[in-house]
């Protein structure tokens, strides 16, 4: 779990080590809400909010960190600590399967 004060910096820092193709799996702490950020090339990403509103974005990664400012905001307002999964290779019919455990 991190803290969400120092979460921009650490997704930054693990998006540039993940492989292209892999994806992380971001949750609020009751694991009710999340986000899949999935690199689909070097500089190129797809993200897929999936807790109040239902959206897919795609974007560099120069802009990556305005559209986590934004999903912080609506998807994640009253979290203090955030839970990030790394979750290997993509593969969309499996991501969708995945079933947390809800506090």
């Amino acid at each position: 779990m991190i803290d969400k004060e120092v979460f921009l910096k650490f997704i930054l820092k693990k998006v540039e080590k993940l492989p292209v193709g892999h994806y992380l799996d971001i949750r609020t702490y009751k694991r009710n809400r999340s986000v899949l950020l999935i690199k689909e090339g070097e500089d190129f990403f797809r993200i897929i909010e999936n807790g109040f509103y239902q959206n897919e974005f795609k974007s560099s990664f120069k802009e990556l960190k305005k559209v986590f400012k934004k999903l912080l905001k609506t998807e994640f307002p009253r979290s203090h600590k955030i839970r990030v999964y790394n979750m290997g290779e993509y593969k969309e019919a499996e991501a969708k399967k995945i079933k947390r455990k809800k506090l």
